[in-house]
Order: structure tokens, then C-alpha cells, then sequence
């Protein structure tokens, strides 16, 4: 039936797109159509549209919008393909649209038509299939001027698999005076779907009428009394509320006139999740192509016998929090021998030898001043976490590192650190300021503290043993375990600093300074060159080649400008003026080039080139007799290549993931990817490496340590595919 009536819509849309389009044809007045070119790709192709053909035309048939008028963003999928809403459900992620490079734009916000469901092994997803258009309600900054839109367009279009996909979009529209102006045929689209954009209101004759909780606090039930001013097709009800909760297709009990339904939708929480219990949510209800919005706080009409629990987060456990905490402690220890941090203690290495043979209370104090960077930094990673979790937004460990411009500050930092160790310059400060950042005379601790903070910075990317467990316990709950275990955590790296404050004397027990420090200091300044170098080439990955290239190329001009600062800020003083212009020109005009994200698929290499990562197939995968092994990774992982290089290139086990009856998913967390975070938070991981295997006998899957082994690797796919350890496949 449904089927039936979709068919019928689409006819009916196609049939008055044709007849407005003809009767435009035969009026001159109304001008051409206004719309940008397509941007095709396999899947589909998408393109920007315009109610009227200039931006005076485009606001006089636009009904109330003031001085905005209406725009859409329409997409055509090929069969069997589509797209998400602006809450996707259980998986994917809606279009977004990033205006950067447009003129004349003071706002653009999308609105979202009804919505179809999507049911699929257990999950409820919903979106838009055939065709949609997205209306966009734009004010200009200056309504009398015209308006060049540029958009970059991310998205994800699913059918057995999930691609995404970034494509780039215009639509320039003249000012009044250099078209005739009018309606066109686009608006007549757009106003189609618009219409089916669900309000708070009666419009679309549907209401809801109430909303309460049955059950119990384990299993709630939502039950939700609706009407409409016509018989009901096929009612549904969406609902937006907590990340932590989903819900099933509801099952819907019709009155006799079909007009008033009953809808009974159960709840799934995640675990620890808490209660729904005084939780406010959206609902969309809606009935084919209308729809209508309301908000409720969901209460129990009758409070079940277990409602004496405390509701919103779990209860508090102190044996699992302190062993967490103990967790956390040791995550962080280990941490020190990550190769992210070893830079930045070659830098604390030079500043002990200098702090040879200088009292014990300097020794001390410089000690204790790094141990307290190291804290600061992590409580401060703990209030971004709190922050970002409060705004309803992705977190994890070592996100930071998606970002361009944060490893770009980084690899400047590195480059000068290293240029300062291979003796290019030296850095004369004020007396005032080197009282403060120069450690030595037991009051100069603020490079000490720096020194500190670094070393926390650097350390993101990598996730020790442990590390990854305690992180996934903080961020799953409230303030108080995840601010104490980010502390933890800080109080792990900061181990080693705090032993020696408390024994100052084993800073005696190095080599007293000499010339053989000038040799160190060249060998650790190309260390920390070769980790800059490294960072560019996550740069390449996230932004470019060329940008990454740019960089180097600014880095290296600023090395030797370094190296000739003497003779360019000495006699010759005249010369570092063009110079250092020179270098500022050429950064503002080249560095921002290519900034945007790369397809990683497109550039992904053979020895990378795994299936992408599917959580919605992994079931249909498991159901169909597979083993599933699974892995999360990123460019800027360290921990992720050693175990790709150790354990996940071993011949072993290599033999055993080419086996017929094992599929590989790769997931490429290298930039930012809601669809891999929110598969992280499924599984209380919120930093990677990440390894799981699912199977016949494994349907929820085996999580693997952080630091993989081939043995643990091995007993994972057997025990997952139900068979004895090390027996070959089909013997």
C-alpha cells in the first residue's frame, strides 16, 4: 500500500513539475530557472535551486520570509540508494553544508521534509530515497545585491553499503535590475517540499495528543495518542531525545474511523545509559507526507515498583570506579614510553643535565613544575570533554589531531624547538620574562610548566594499554569520573617527574654539562625535526599534498631565515624586513590552499585498501556464517601502525584474514568521521587503536586489547567463527 501511494506521489510530482515548467515556457516574463550546475557521482547528483531567478524575485514569492527568500537543495538518487535526515537514527549521518567562500550571505538554515523509515537487521534508520528536496531559507546581508553561493556539501548515501561523499555546489543569483525576475519552475519543487517540512502547529492536520512511559525503568515503553483530521495511512512517530536510547518501529493501534491512533514504541538502552524517566525529547509524528513536531518530558503515568531508583546516571560503583582509577594511573605511566612523548622528553632531557649539580630545592621545584603542566593540561582536556559532551557533540581521545591547523601549530612548535637544539638560534628575553621561563634559580618555572603541557599535547595521539578502557569508562558517565580519571591519567605521565622532585638527588646521577651536550643537542633536535616531518605527512593525508608541501616549504624558509638571523638582524639589518615580508606573503596566500577533507577512499593505498568500515552490515555479514574482523585506525595512531606493521602484517595472521570465510572493515578515523564515532561510543571507546571480531559465536563482538598480539589476534577469530583454537579452516 505504501509502495502504491509513493508511487503515486512521485507521479503527481513529476506531473507538476512538467505542467509548471510548460507553463512557464509560455511566458516570457517569468525568465529562466535559477539554478546551479550538478555535482554527479556515482550515486546520485545534487545541485542548488532557487524559487525566483533574481534575489527580488526570489524574495517577493517567498511568503513571510522578510528579507529571505527560498532556496533548496535538490538531490537525485539512483535506485536502491538515499540518503539520511537531520537524525539519522540508529546509523549515518545528514548533509551538511559549509558555506565558506560565499558573498552576500548572512545565513542559510535547512529544513527537513517527512522523512521514510528504514528498517534493516534490528535498525532504525531514517531518510530519503528517489528524490528529495531540501529547502534553505537564506538571508542575504544586503537584500538589493546579488548573491554568489559557494557550498560544500558532505553527505552519505547508503544502499547495501555506505559512501560518503563531499561535493562542491553554486548558484549565483543577479540583482533585480539585470533579469526580469519572476517565479519558476523550481518553485513549484520547492514548495512541494516544503510543505512536507513537519511545524509545530495543525497545519498538516495531525496532532499529538499526549505522551507518557509504561513498563518498567529497565524497559520502558513509549506510548504516544495521536490524531488526525483524516484517516491515518501509515502513522509513525520519530523521536530525537538522549544519543543513549533508541526505539523500535512503533506498533500502531488504529480507532475505528482511523483517525485517532495509539502508538506503543519500546525503548533500547545503551549500557549505563541511565533511565528515560524525566528525559525531554523531540517527536515527529507523521502520516506518509505530512507531519507535525512537538516536544514532551516523558513521565510514568503509573510509577512501576522499581521507580525508588535514582534516575539519570547509573549508580555510583566504587569498586569499578577505584579500579578504573588504578587503571587510569597506569595508562598514563605507560604512556611515557609511547613514542609520541619522546620529543618532548629530549626537550625535559637537556633541561636536567642543565640542572646538574644546582641545589636540590631547583632540581625540585622544575620537577614539580612539569608534574603540574602535565595536570593542568589534562584537567583541561577533562572540562573540553565536559563541554562538548554538555553541546551534544562527538569526543574522543586524540580527536584534536583530526585538525590541519592544530598539527600545523604543532609542527611549527617542533621545527623551532629543533632549530634551537641544532643551535640556528637562541632566544634572548627580557630579564623580567626569563626570571619567569627560565628554571635554574628556583623562580623561573614557567618553562618547566610549558615543558609540561607540551608533553600532555603530544601524548593525545597515542593510546597506551589501559588507557583506552579507563577513557571509555570517564566519558560514558558524568563530570566527577570523567574530571577523576583524566587526573589519573595526568598523574600517570606525571610519575616520573613527581619521582624525582621526591629524590632530587638522582639528577646527580647524570653527567655533569660539557661540550659532548652541543653533540646530544643535534641528534635530539633531528628527532624532533623527523617527528615535524611526520606530522606533515598526516597534513598531506587530512588537507593535501600541496597544502602539506606549502608548509614544508614555509618551515624550511623559516629554518634557514633562523640559521641567518645574525647577518639579517645584525649589520645588515635592512634585509630582514623584505625577508621576513617575503615569507608572510607567500604563507597568507598559499597555506590555506586545499584545506579541505580528501575522500579517503580515493587516495586510500593498496595495502590500505580494506573494505570501509559498515556497522549497519556487520550483522548481515555474522547471519550469513562470516567472521568479521574490524579495524579502526588513523594516520596520526602510532600505536595503530605498530600493530599494523607487528601483528597485523605477520604471515600468520595474514593467512588467517585471507581465509574465505572472513570479512574485513577498515575505518579510517585520520579526520573527523561522525559515522566511526558514534560506532566507537556503541562500544564505550572513545579513542583508537580499536579491534573487534564478530562472528557466528561472537555476534556482539570481541573487543582486542589496544596492543594487539598475533595470539590474541588468532584466538579471536576462532572463538568468534565457534571452532577450537588453531584448527585450520575446513578441517
Amino acid at each position: 500500500m505504501i509502495k502504491t501511494i509513493e508511487k503515486y506521489r512521485l507521479f503527481l510530482t513529476a506531473l507538476t513539475v512538467f505542467l509548471a515548467a510548460t507553463f512557464a515556457v509560455g511566458q516570457p516574463a517569468a525568465g529562466y530557472a535559477a539554478a546551479g550546475p550538478w555535482a554527479q557521482n556515482d550515486h546520485g547528483r545534487l545541485r542548488l535551486i532557487s524559487a525566483g531567478d533574481t534575489t527580488e524575485a526570489g524574495a517577493a514569492v517567498n511568503r513571510g520570509l522578510g528579507d529571505g527568500y527560498l532556496l533548496g537543495l535538490q538531490v537525485e538518487m539512483e535506485p536502491g540508494w538515499d540518503i539520511y535526515w537531520r537524525s539519522p537514527g540508529d546509523a549515518g549521518f545528514p548533509p551538511t553544508l559549509d558555506w565558506a567562500g560565499s558573498h552576500n550571505l548572512a545565513s542559510a538554515v535547512m529544513e527537513w521534509p517527512v522523512p521514510h523509515r528504514f528498517s534493516l537487521f534490528g535498525l532504525e534508520t531514517f531518510g530519503y530515497d528517489v528524490e528529495v528536496v531540501l529547502p534553505l531559507v537564506v538571508q542575504p546581508e544586503d537584500p538589493a545585491a546579488p548573491l554568489d553561493l559557494k557550498a560544500r556539501v558532505d553527505y552519505l548515501t547508503c544502499n547495501e553499503i555506505c559512501v560518503p561523499h563531499s561535493e562542491a555546489l553554486s548558484l549565483s543569483l543577479p540583482p533585480a535590475a539585470a533579469r526580469s525576475g519572476g517565479a519558476d519552475p523550481e518553485l513549484y519543487l520547492l514548495d512541494y517540499y516544503r510543505r512536507q517540512v513537519p511545524r509545530r502547529d495543525d497545519g498538516a492536520g495531525l496532532a499529538i495528543e499526549s505522551v507518557h512511559l509504561e513498563g518498567s525503568l529497565e524497559a520502558p515503553v513509549l506510548v504516544a495518542a495521536v490524531r488526525s483530521t483524516k484517516p491515518f495511512t501509515a502513522p509513525d512517530l520519530l523521536i530525537e531525545g538522549p544519543p543513549d536510547f533508541s526505539f523500535a518501529k512503533p506498533e500502531v493501534t488504529l480507532s475505528e474511523d482511523g483517525t485517532a491512533a495509539e502508538l506503543r514504541l519500546a525503548a533500547k538502552a545503551a549500557r549505563n545509559a541511565g533511565v528515560l524517566e524525566g528525559k525531554q525529547l523531540i517527536l515527529t509524528l507523521t502520516d506518509v507526507d505530512r507531519g507535525v513536531e512537538d516536544e514532551a518530558l516523558l513521565r510514568f503515568r503509573t510509577l512501576p515498583p522499581d521507580a525508588a531508583q535514582p534516575a539519570g546516571l547509573p549508580a555510583f560503583d566504587w569498586p569499578v570506579f577505584l579500579r578504573m582509577l588504578g587503571l587510569a594511573l597506569l595508562g598514563g605511566l605507560v604512556l611515557n614510553l609511547m613514542p609520541c612523548v619522546l620529543p618532548v622528553l629530549s626537550i625535559k632531557l637537556l633541561s636536567v643535565l642543565k640542572l646538574s649539580g644546582r641545589e636540590r630545592r631547583d632540581v625540585r621545584a622544575s620537577f614539580l613544575a612539569t608534574a603540574a603542566g602535565i595536570l593542568f593540561s589534562f584537567l583541561v582536556l577533562a572540562s573540553v570533554a565536559l563541554a562538548l559532551k554538555a553541546a551534544g557533540l562527538s569526543v574522543g581521545w586524540g580527536i584534536q589531531f583530526q585538525q590541519p591547523l592544530f598539527l600545523l601549530a604543532m609542527t611549527l612548535l617542533l621545527t623551532l624547538f629543533a632549530c634551537n637544539l641544532m643551535g640556528l638560534f637562541e632566544i634572548h628575553l627580557p630579564a623580567a620574562v626569563g626570571d619567569h621561563l627560565t628554571p635554574g634559580d628556583g623562580r623561573g618555572l614557567g618553562g618547566s610548566f610549558l615543558t609540561g603541557a607540551f608533553a600532555t599535547l603530544l601524548a593525545t595521539p597515542c593510546s597506551a594499554p589501559f588507557l583506552g578502557t579507563a577513557v571509555g569508562f570517564a566519558l560514558a558517565r558524568g563530570p566527577l569520573e570523567i574530571l577523576s580519571i583524566f587526573a589519573a591519567l595526568g598523574l600517570g605521565l606525571s610519575l616520573p617527574y613527581l619521582t624525582v622532585a621526591a629524590k632530587p638527588g638522582l639528577a646527580s646521577l647524570l653527567p655533569k654539562p660539557g661540550v659532548w651536550m652541543l653533540y646530544l643537542k643535534r641528534v635530539l633536535g633531528l628527532g624532533l625535526a623527523g617527528f615535524a616531518v611526520w606530522l606533515l605527512h598526516i597534513v598531506a593525508v587530512q588537507a593535501g599534498t600541496e597544502a602539506a608541501a606549502v608548509a614544508g616549504l614555509l618551515l624550511v624558509a623559516l629554518a634557514l631565515l633562523l640559521w641567518g638571523g645574525r647577518r639579517l638582524f645584525g649589520p645588515e639589518r635592512r634585509l630582514a624586513t623584505p625577508v621576513l615580508a617575503t615569507l608572510l606573503a607567500v604563507a597568507v596566500l598559499l597555506l590555506p590552499v586545499r584545506f579541505a577533507q580528501h575522500d579517503a577512499l580515493a587516495e586510500a593505498s593498496a595495502e590500505d585498501a580494506w573494505p570501509v568500515l559498515d556497522p549497519a552490515g556487520i550483522a548481515s555479514l555474522v547471519d550469513g556464517g562470516q567472521v568479521v574482523f574490524v579495524d579502526v585506525t588513523a594516520d596520526w595512531c602510532i600505536t595503530c601502525q605498530v600493530n599494523k606493521q607487528l601483528v597485523l602484517s605477520d604471515p600468520a595472521v595474514q593467512a588467517r584474514l585471507s581465509e574465505g570465510g572472513v570479512a574485513l572493515q577498515r575505518g579510517d578515523w585520520t579526520s573527523p568521521d561522525p559515522l566511526i564515532s558514534a560506532y566507537l561510543a556503541d562500544h564505550e571507546r572513545y579513542g583508537i587503536p580499536f579491534n573487534a571480531v564478530y562472528g557466528p559465536a561472537a555476534k556482539d563482538g570481541i573487543l582486542l586489547p589496544e596492543l594487539l598480539t598475533k595470539d590474541a589476534v588468532l584466538s579471536a577469530l576462532d572463538k568468534a567463527a565457534g571452532r577450537a583454537a588453531g584448527k585450520a579452516a575446513g578441517s
